[in-house]
């Protein structure tokens, strides 16, 4: 599980980044990736670099993991601290979720979040 850790802790870093570029290239081509904002999942890189652009836009979200475990299936299940600020810095959401990812291939297959 240390590989697919040390992946999730660098996509988190560069996602914290804004570096859309570096966390895209670490997911599937075809990944399915929980939709946080309006419900369900987009799909794919592109449905990703999408769904980002759109949230970016609105939101200011920061995901800090403070817990990795592996699930039954051999995901790994991330707790996140999760702050999202508005685009003048007000606080809108300071709490924390868990993060669930199926990793295949040394690439994010599938992100969902826990309870979503």
């Amino acid at each position: 599980m240390s590989d697919n850790v040390e992946l999730l802790k660098r996509i988190y870093d560069r996602f914290n980044a804004r570096d859309m570029e570096t966390v895209l290239a670490a997911l599937h081509e075809d990944v399915i990736w929980a939709n946080g904002m309006e419900g369900g999942h987009v799909h794919g890189r592109e449905g990703v670099r999408s769904y980002w652009t759109r949230q970016w836009g609105m939101v200011d979200p920061h995901v800090e993991p403070v817990g990795f475990a592996e699930g039954p299936k051999g995901e790994v299940i991330v707790e996140v601290h999760q702050v999202v600020r508005d685009l003048k810095g007000n606080l809108l959401v300071d709490k924390m979720v868990g993060h669930i990812f199926q990793v295949e291939n040394g690439l994010v297959r599938r992100f969902d979040i826990r309870g979503a």
